[in-house]
């Protein structure tokens, strides 16, 4: 079959200029209106409440306003309708775009920041993002003074664009397990870093396959013969003048995958790179010239990084899911399907309680999970300034709370987006709807920064351990108190509907399951089972009473 080319990409175009013409002159459903009018609630009243009150929606709307009215922004394919390099060419291009016009505007409040390329990027990838979020933070809360002073302004500049270079092809949740060695030489002052096996290679990360000329390395610490465990190096991985690889570095486009179109996830090896000894990240524990290494006074305090990004990932998840919810319910709305009666009006979609059923509960959940994250950016930094001054009472008790509920919101926000999908029929299947971008964009969630199972699993052993301290006779506090409670009677259904009834309920109920599970290891482990054993018997039910735990509202 002969066609001609470039009359069918013409007519791409002028199919594209037609539709949006459409679009601009479309006026709004009559349904929808009427849905709007008939709420029976403030709407301006919730939304300051979301966003921090009658100055925050006003800053919010100017900022949203600007990325919508952007000549340029607005000129740029849209999403639905590129190819893969496509996706990341204009990922990168918005991303420095967005860069600069924040630096002429001065915008530098982070929240002002991130509604400007949430407003310009809705669920599109920011190839600039780990830069922001995991390679900046990690120098921040990682580096001494004099790296600090050395990294950041050349980041901060975007002369050095890096990424977080953690996960390994053979191992990713199991940090531990990771295989990249950083052996320290002493006569040169340098660490050799290696890519001893084929599993070693880092892959997956994000903005390292094409962006990134920086990463912040993972790596087993070798000194004096001795294997110190997993740290954090800077390492440069190709040229500040051309971007080509550095001698001794492989790195690359992974290629595609389920969806993050625009970001470009790579794969990493080295083979005998030297770095400097000050490329490894001192604040806590450090290498002294002669090799001789003075270990942390927590060895868990270089995971810190993946701790923020668990516990901002819950709001993220709260977001996406309340835009699908917006998508789904707005859909239902205009909708009519199905006459009850022969030759009366097909009703509206969400008239159905099999539709209610799916939608609103959903839309609850994402309300909840927005409100949770903000608690966790919250407690996220009182905890990080108290392990700053050296308190790391707090730690282990945030690492649990960011695991679990990092697992729960994903979970809830993958499947309860794809039933969003569903529920709108054929046309949540278009990518024009936004749904399936939805979902692609946040399924990955069940899997980085810890496997679901894994992060479920963490939570229930902390657990687990706070229980065997109540069984001793200490009284706990904080978001793990209701282990120490003893639950009053109810009377009935009624009594148990009230709110903090139900609260309790759940406390109760994750409690018993907190309780059985502890009692089972203890049994299997009087019976002659390994600790890790029995832990592993046991961890169908761990994973449930961590499940249980995470609905239970966190009490600040």
């Amino acid at each position: 079959m002969h066609y001609n080319k470039q009359r069918v990409n013409q007519s791409s175009k002028q199919a594209w200029v037609d539709n949006n013409l459409f679009l601009n002159m479309a006026s709004v459903n009559k349904d929808l209106v009427k849905e709007r009018k008939s709420a029976t609630f403030d709407k301006e009243l919730l939304t300051e409440i979301l966003y921090n009150g009658k100055e925050g929606v006003k800053r919010r709307r100017y900022l949203q306003n600007i990325a919508i009215q952007d000549p340029y922004l607005k000129s740029l394919t849209p999403w639905w309708n590129r190819d893969r390099e496509t996706h990341y060419d204009i990922a990168l291009k918005k991303a420095v775009y967005l860069n600069q016009l924040m630096e002429k505007m001065n915008i530098t409040a982070p929240i002002d920041m991130f509604i400007l390329r949430e407003a310009a990027a809705c669920q599109e990838n920011n190839p600039l993002g780990l830069h922001q979020v995991m390679f900046i933070p990690t120098i921040e809360k990682q580096g001494t003074k004099e790296q600090i002073e050395k990294f950041l302004p050349p980041a901060r500049a975007m002369k050095y664009i890096g990424t977080y270079a953690q996960t390994e092809l053979g191992h990713g949740t199991f940090i531990r397990g990771l295989e990249t060695t950083a052996t320290y030489d002493p006569k040169t002052e340098e660490f050799i870093i290696n890519s001893p096996t084929l599993t070693s290679m880092k892959y997956w990360p994000g903005s390292l396959g094409k962006t990134s000329n920086h990463v912040i390395l993972m790596a087993q610490l070798h000194s004096q013969g001795k294997n110190h465990g997993i740290h954090a190096f800077v390492v440069q991985i190709r040229s500040l003048e051309d971007h080509r690889p550095l001698p001794g570095i492989t790195v690359g486009d992974i290629g595609n995958k389920l969806g993050y179109e625009g970001m470009d996830n790579g794969f990493l090896m080295f083979n005998n790179v030297r770095v400097p000894r000050d490329a490894m990240l001192m604040r806590y524990s450090r290498v002294e010239r002669d090799g001789t290494y003075v270990p942390p006074k927590n060895a868990k305090i270089a995971y810190g990084s993946m701790v923020f990004i668990r516990a901002m990932i819950v709001g993220d998840m709260g977001r996406s899911l309340a835009q699908a919810s917006v998508i789904a319910i707005r859909y239902s709305a205009v909708r009519r399907q199905t006459e009850i009666r022969p030759g009366g009006e097909e009703p509206q979609v969400i008239d159905y309680q099999t539709q209610q059923e799916k939608l609103f509960p959903l839309l609850a959940a994402s309300y909840a999970y927005i409100f949770m994250g903000y608690h966790m950016a919250v407690e996220y930094f009182r905890v990080t300034a108290e392990i700053e001054r050296g308190n790391m009472e707090e730690m282990q008790s945030l690492h649990a709370l960011a695991a679990g509920l990092k697992a729960l919101s994903s979970d809830l926000a993958s499947s309860g987006v794809d039933r969003l999908r569903v529920s709108c029929g054929g046309h949540g299947y278009s990518l024009a709807s936004g749904l399936p971008k939805i979902f692609t964009n946040i399924t990955p969630a069940m899997t980085y920064e810890g496997e679901n199972t894994v992060m479920y699993l963490q939570c229930a052993r902390y657990l687990i351990k706070m229980y065997a301290q109540v069984a001793s006779g200490q009284q706990l506090s904080g978001f793990i108190s209701y282990l120490s409670n003893k639950p009053r009677p109810h009377s009935g259904v009624n009594e148990a509907l009230k709110l903090e009834d139900l609260i309790e309920l759940y406390e109760h109920a994750a409690s018993r399951l907190i309780q059985g599970v502890a009692m089972k290891m203890q049994s299997l482990m009087k019976s002659g089972k390994p600790e890790e054993v029995a832990r592993n018997m046991c961890s169908v039910q761990m994973v449930q009473a961590s499940k249980v735990r995470e609905v239970i509202p966190w009490k600040l």
